[in-house]
C-alpha cells in the first residue's frame, strides 16, 4: 500500500522544543458504506514523556507543563454535513511513568454544564472525549468530560453492552477546570474553558499496561454537545459513517509514546 507522510510542523521548530510531538498523516484506502473506496487520513501523534514526579506532581504543575509544550492539536474534522458547526477545540498531551496527561482548550458559541454526577450523560453538555484502545484485543475505553470535569467512562468492544467504570476508580482521575461561574460568554460571543486531566494507567482497568514508552495505542478525540442549541460532533481523526458515531474504533488514529 502506497502511503504519503506529512509533518504538520517545521523540522526546525520541532527540534527547538525540549518536549514536543509530531502529527503525521498516512493516506490509505478504506471502504465506505456504499462499498466504494475512498481515501481517508489516519493520523499519528508522537506523545512525549514529561519529567514529572508521577505521584507528587500537582495537577496545577501538570497543567502548566502541558501549556509549555507549545503544541496544540486541533480537533477539527467535520464528518457529517448536517452538523457543520466547528468550535475551536485543541488539546495538548504527554505522559509520565504512571499516567496519561491531557489538556483541552475550548472556545465555543454554545455552552452548558449541567451534569454533576459520575457516569451521567455528559455528552449532552459541552463535552470533550478521549477514546483509547491500548491493545489489539478490540477493547477500548471512552472517557467523556463536561466543562466542570464530570466524567462518564465505559469500556468494551463496541457501543452496545459497554461496562461503565466504577465511580471509585473514576475518582482517581485528577482534573483541573475553571469554576462554572467563571465560564462566561465574551464580547465576541464565545465561551472559553480548559480542562486538564491526569489519567492513571490503572484506570484502564481491563489492561496491564506497564511502561508506556515504545507502545502504540489506537485513539480518537472528540468534541460534542448533543443537547446544545446547535449540536455538534467533531473529531480528531476522520470518521466515515452516515451519521455521528464515535464508537467506531476502526477509525481511530495512532498514539506513539516516545
Amino acid at each position: 500500500m502506497n502511503c504519503l507522510r506529512f509533518a504538520f510542523f517545521p523540522l526546525a521548530f520541532l527540534r527547538s522544543l525540549t518536549q514536543g510531538y509530531r502529527e503525521v498523516t498516512e493516506l490509505h484506502r478504506v471502504n465506505n458504506l456504499s462499498a466504494r473506496n475512498m481515501s481517508r487520513a489516519v493520523k499519528t501523534l508522537e506523545i512525549p514523556q514529561l519529567d514529572l514526579d508521577p505521584v507528587g506532581a500537582s495537577i496545577d504543575e501538570i497543567s502548566e507543563k502541558l501549556d509549555k509544550l507549545n503544541v496544540r492539536i486541533p480537533i477539527d474534522e467535520i464528518n457529517w454535513e448536517e452538523f457543520d458547526y466547528l468550535p475551536d477545540v485543541r488539546f495538548s498531551m504527554a505522559y509520565t511513568e504512571k499516567a496519561i496527561l491531557l489538556k483541552y482548550y475550548v472556545n465555543e458559541k454554545y455552552f452548558t454544564a449541567e451534569k454533576t454526577e459520575t457516569n451521567q450523560n455528559v455528552y449532552e453538555d459541552s463535552c470533550v472525549e478521549f477514546f483509547v484502545s491500548p491493545d489489539d484485543d478490540g477493547i477500548y475505553y471512552n472517557l467523556e468530560f463536561n466543562a466542570i470535569g464530570t466524567c462518564l467512562m465505559g469500556s468494551g468492544s463496541e457501543r452496545a453492552g459497554r461496562q461503565r467504570g466504577n465511580p471509585s476508580l473514576i475518582s482517581e482521575i485528577r482534573r483541573k477546570t475553571k469554576p462554572l461561574n467563571n465560564i462566561r460568554q465574551s464580547a465576541d460571543g464565545l465561551y472559553s474553558w480548559e480542562l486538564t486531566l491526569a489519567v492513571p494507567l490503572k484506570v484502564l482497568f481491563r489492561h496491564s499496561i506497564g511502561r508506556l514508552r515504545g507502545k502504540t495505542f489506537r485513539a480518537n478525540f472528540f468534541k460534542c454537545g448533543d443537547k446544545l442549541e446547535i449540536p455538534h460532533y467533531v473529531t480528531w481523526n476522520p470518521v466515515n459513517t452516515p451519521k455521528p458515531d464515535f464508537h467506531r474504533p476502526e477509525f481511530f488514529g495512532n498514539l506513539k509514546f516516545v
